[in-house]
């Protein structure tokens, strides 16, 4: 157990989960992120748009 503690606090310790992630699969992740953002914005602007043309009437 010393030697993981010790190979931890010199940053030569990775889970086995942790895998290298490229430069591609960043912009995917952001797109992603933005995507679901603008999707979120629309759906609110039609819901508004919907209730405002509703109380016009």
């Amino acid at each position: 157990m010393f030697n993981w503690v010790k190979a931890h606090r010199q940053g030569r310790l990775t889970g086995a989960d942790i895998k290298p992630v490229t430069p591609e699969q960043m912009e995917i992740s952001r797109l992603r992120a933005e995507l679901a953002r603008v999707k979120m914005e629309r759906d609110i602007l039609e819901k508004a748009t919907a209730y405002f043309a509703k109380a016009s009437s």
